[in-house]
């Protein structure tokens, strides 16, 4: 009996959605809009997350050592840093490769080379760029470097020469409240959205069952119970959503291929055509659940009221 009950409400709900057909063109354009809505907030996301990523890692924290410092001691020193779990990487700039770089920068400035020729030594320091797991563990890694007493009496007081920390502090400053920011935004406007695609879903298909209130009434006067009155609306309601889902997919392809020129030159340089192709699964999982669930909960509680007369 159960199973007769269950292949009715699916029949009658696939019946629903075809016979009611402005209706359920409606209702799926509505649902499109939503859904759309929810699969721009993810691209936006990411979008995002890749520009903040982007700007964290051109900040960095360097540390000089002095013009005398063994490689070796900065070598072991570097091993140690890496245990700390503050510390994402440190990249060692040699005495050597820093005056390939210092040349490289002023290659057409002849008076500097001509400077640094005449010099007949390297004037220039070995140095650590130091990232940090997150922009607010500068200040904590500065520090440590420039006070922790360990350090200055294993490789000497004058072995660190400086560390730039100061410089940079104003950008790292910065970046954090702007991470920050960003987060409780995102966060904020997702929430927002997928209020506004909840509402706009619900009002439409509370308006597409109002049409059917007659056939409502008649069927609770013939003693049909709610599970039976409520379910093909239910599944028509899911409907709107798996047929509004497949629109919404279909759309993002050509959209995020016309984008991807534009996003990959901002600054972040995400191509998001490519992370939608890479991704696809997991979007359209997103997607196509949010759509079933906004349609048949929709449905659900649009014909509670009428249940309830």
């Amino acid at each position: 009996m159960f199973f007769q009950n269950l292949k009715r409400i699916l029949r009658w709900g696939a019946v629903s959605f075809i016979r009611n057909g402005m209706v359920s063109f409606s209702s799926v354009l509505v649902m499109v809009i939503a859904l759309f809505m929810i699969g721009s907030t993810i691209l936006l996301s990411v979008f995002l997350t890749s520009t903040l990523m982007d700007m964290q890692d051109k900040i960095d924290v360097n540390v000089y050592f002095s013009v005398d410092a063994p490689e070796n001691d900065i070598l072991s020193l570097k091993n140690d840093l890496e245990l700390l779990p503050e510390i994402a990487s440190i990249i060692f700039v040699s005495k050597d490769k820093a005056l390939e770089e210092f040349k490289e920068r002023h290659k057409n400035d002849a008076l500097t080379i001509q400077a640094l020729q005449e010099l007949g030594e390297n004037p220039l320091r070995a140095r650590f760029n130091i990232k940090a797991v997150s922009p607010d563990q500068y200040s904590v890694i500065a520090k440590m470097l420039e006070e922790d007493t360990v350090l200055s009496s294993q490789y000497g007081a004058g072995f660190i020469d400086k560390v730039n920390y100061e410089n940079n502090k104003l950008a790292i400053e910065r970046m954090k409240k702007i991470m920050d920011g960003a987060e409780r935004g995102g966060v904020a406007v997702t929430l927002v959205l997928i209020f506004i695609s909840i509402l706009i879903t619900f009002n439409t298909i509370r308006l597409a069952i109002y049409i059917s209130k007659e056939e409502i009434d008649v069927m609770k006067l013939v003693g049909a119970s709610s599970i039976y009155i409520r379910g093909p609306f239910v599944i028509a309601g899911g409907l709107y959503g798996v047929v509004a889902a497949l629109i919404t997919m279909g759309l993002f392809w050509p959209i995020t291929l016309y984008i991807k020129k534009h996003t990959e030159d901002l600054y972040g340089g995400i191509d998001l055509f490519k992370y939608y192709i890479s991704n696809f699964n997991e979007i359209f999982l997103i997607i196509f659940l949010s759509g079933i669930v906004l349609g048949a909960l929709s449905s659900y509680l649009a014909v509670r009221k009428y249940l309830k007369n």
